[in-house]
């Protein structure tokens, strides 16, 4: 069964750190592009953050100098690293894959809360 299963949510301090993580299984995802997407309650879901296969990553400019995404093609995972959160932050946060321009395959997300 191909999936992405995220994990490392959970309750932290405004100006703390989090690291999520995504293991994505079934087959490689190694030629996939990979993001990471949050919805508030009552908002739409937005992009955070995306890193292509060469390596290649991009960020919304509310999370730019202090989100930064990475991935282990070898373990088949994407990473989070998320500093210096604002309450904003909060939100549940899902993992996805992309091939051919398009996302294709999407976690069931961890929800993140930042206590102010």
């Amino acid at each position: 069964q191909v999936q992405l299963v995220e994990s490392g949510g959970g309750l932290v301090q405004a100006g703390g750190s989090l690291r999520l993580s995504c293991v994505a299984s079934g087959r490689t995802f190694r030629s996939d592009f990979m993001g990471w997407f949050r919805q508030a309650p009552g908002k739409e879901r937005e992009f955070v953050a995306s890193i292509f296969a060469r390596g290649s990553t991009y960020y919304a400019d509310s999370v730019k100098g202090r989100f930064t995404i990475s991935r282990d093609n070898a373990k088949n995972t994407v990473y989070l690293q998320m500093n210096n959160v604002k309450a904003e932050d909060t939100a549940v946060y899902s993992c996805a894959a992309g091939l051919g321009g398009s996302w294709h395959l999407w976690g069931q997300g961890t929800q993140v809360t930042v206590s102010s």
